[in-house]
């Protein structure tokens, strides 16, 4: 069996350093122990060969942007044969009472080459503090080539109707930036768009904007107007413009049929090459060197991943979480580990109770959960990175 022991908190089966075992070809996964400084830790490793023809990676989604699922629920949905967790999300709103926490990651995602949405201004993320020189647009992927890449992703869209044009910066995001303007599509789910509207651009816990506008779009024509961000599903070939402050007044310029053209593209700092899926969190390893300012105090249960070999072989790491390994690493120790590893460049993503990697064991149809997330049960997060194999 590839998984370790029943879900209770021990340690698990087998907790000491052991051979690869192949999940499928061009998959692997081996469990082996990390000495750090608070302690010994158990790490999960996946280990993923791109230039396998019946192997790629993509985006695990719960189905809406604004929505939670378990990674095993989420691989077992899309027919992945192996995953981890991916992005931090808007997990609650303990600041916002009575606002509805939408469950939406924080950075960029992309999944089966479609943009699902952009980033939330940096002052508006969910986790822990981001190193030096580091941003929301930050993200993990992997391009229609079958190469990884560490890369930045941002939104470059306007509204343009028959008076003005107007700048577009947001897109199925927990947050806007004050004054802006962002979209709302199908990809996002049925949430209210509420939470959009709270927070400012220094302050995640600001207050929620009253100057607030609405616009929905169909076929090119506005159809409908609101002054409250509203909820429900909306439509395949409806857009739904949402504005705060300043980006509240000029959706008041729009009218009942007037014609509005919505446009929106994600661009790459670092590659000219198409993604076909991608995700947030942010660098820990780059050209082999951790990031300068990696936080090397506070240690908790992580997820990374990283690739070496040109971007053509995956290192997906998770530690278990059981109680006599929970101490973790800091985020420096989990660069120094990547990189022990073998990989030239390693990406942070969500980690603590949402920490969990899972996979098919033999002849298995469905997915077991191989470390021991700290949440019981497992917990329902924002998105994941699946591993799929076909004949």
């Amino acid at each position: 069996m590839l998984a370790g022991a029943a879900l209770a908190g021990a340690a698990p089966a087998g907790a000491v350093s052991g051979a690869a075992r192949q999940i499928a070809s061009g998959v692997a996964y081996r469990q082996f122990d990390v000495p750090a400084a608070k302690g010994t830790v158990h790490a999960h490793l996946l280990t993923v060969d791109l230039t396998d023809p019946h192997v790629h990676v993509d985006l695990l989604s719960p189905g809406a942007v604004a929505a939670r699922s378990r990674v095993s629920a989420m691989a077992d949905a899309a027919g992945a044969v192996a995953g981890v967790n991916g992005d931090f999300f808007n997990i609650n709103e303990t600041q916002h009472p009575g606002v509805e926490a939408t469950g939406a990651s924080v950075g960029p995602a992309i999944a089966d080459g479609k943009v699902l949405k952009a980033a939330v201004p940096t002052a508006q993320r969910f986790g822990p503090a981001l190193p030096p020189g580091t941003d929301t647009t930050d993200v993990f992927g992997v391009g229609v080539d079958r190469r990884a890449r560490l890369d930045r992703l941002t939104l470059v869209g306007t509204v343009r109707t028959p008076g003005a044009t107007l700048a577009l910066r947001g897109l199925n995001q927990y947050a806007l930036a004050q004054g802006s303007v962002g979209a709302y599509t199908a990809a996002w789910g049925p949430a209210s768009r509420k939470r959009a509207t709270c927070g400012s651009d220094t302050d995640r816990a600001a207050g929620c904007s009253t100057d607030t506008y609405e616009v929905r779009i169909r076929a090119g024509r506005v159809v409908a107007t609101s002054a409250t961000p509203g909820s429900g599903a909306i439509a395949t070939g409806t857009t739904v413009l949402l504005g705060r402050e300043a980006g509240a007044d000029r959706l008041r310029a729009l009218t009942k049929g007037e014609r509005v053209t919505v446009r929106e593209r994600m661009v790459a700092s670092a590659s000219w090459i198409r993604y076909r899926f991608a995700v947030g969190g942010y660098p820990v390893l780059r050209d082999g060197q951790p990031l300068a300012g990696l936080n090397g105090t506070t240690s908790a249960v992580r997820t990374a991943v990283g690739y070496a070999n040109g971007g053509r072989r995956l290192l997906l790491l998770a530690l278990d979480g059981a109680v006599a390994y929970r101490s973790g690493l800091t985020i420096a120790e989990v660069a120094d580990e990547m990189r022990q590893l073998g990989a030239v460049d390693a990406f942070s993503l969500d980690g603590g109770g949402s920490t969990t990697m899972v996979a098919r064991t033999a002849g298995a149809r469905t997915v077991s959960v191989l470390n021991h997330p700290t949440d019981s049960p497992e917990r329902a997060v924002a998105n994941g990175i699946g591993v799929f194999w076909k004949p």
